[in-house]
């Protein structure tokens, strides 16, 4: 009878132990702790425009957006260029500038130069870049220019290549400008009293 007591009891206290286990392990996952980092970022894109005058003096208050073919700027060429003969050479100015509050560098190229008219085939065009308006004349621009589409190039939908130069930016401000010369020739095959109407187009990519 002793013996089964004995067994009894032993049995008795090992369940006992193991509910003190139990009961230790429910305890240290009751008390575990947690903590949180937490961060956050705010993304704001920047802005890019480029503008376009036809101003000699490059007046703030005339430089404007050109931004399709029907509000392209109206070159003015000098009077000789509503009375061409073959060989007739004319030039006039147009400025390009980054906008106030453009925040990249724009490289800017010439991807179309197109020709319209009964005349349309009958002309060439070259493009320099010029320290000044002023110095945007036939016999000027061949002394001081520097070309970004050479002598002879004929109108078409694919613009020569390598016509690349970079506008820069100026925080908070708009940028310098750069001043292109465009210079028309009349070949030999102009037709008396047909015209011609041409049209360039550049495009800028922000850069940083």
């Amino acid at each position: 009878m002793a013996a089964a007591s004995n067994q009894k009891s032993r049995k008795v206290k090992a369940l006992l132990a193991g509910g003190l286990v139990l009961g230790v392990g429910a305890a240290v996952t009751l008390a575990a702790w947690t903590d949180q980092e937490w961060a956050s970022g705010t993304f704001t894109a920047g802005s890019f425009n480029i503008q376009g005058t036809t101003d000699p003096a490059l007046a703030e208050g005339n430089w404007s957006d050109h931004a399709t073919e029907g509000t392209a700027a109206a070159l003015t060429f000098e009077v000789n260029a509503a009375n061409l003969m073959p060989g007739s050479v004319v030039a006039e100015g147009f400025a390009l500038r980054t906008a106030s509050g453009t925040t990249y560098d724009a490289a800017t190229n010439l991807i179309a130069a197109t020709s319209t008219g009964g005349n349309a085939a009958n002309l060439s065009y070259e493009i320099f870049t010029v320290d000044s308006m002023a110095a945007c004349t036939p016999t000027a621009v061949a002394a001081t220019g520097s070309a970004i589409v050479a002598g002879g190039t004929d109108f078409g939908p694919d613009a020569p290549s390598a016509t690349e130069f970079t506008l820069q930016s100026v925080a908070d401000a708009a940028g310098t400008p750069t001043i292109l010369c465009f210079q028309v020739t009349a070949k030999n095959t102009l037709v008396q009293a047909q015209t011609a109407t041409a049209t360039w187009q550049f495009e800028a990519t922000s850069v940083e």
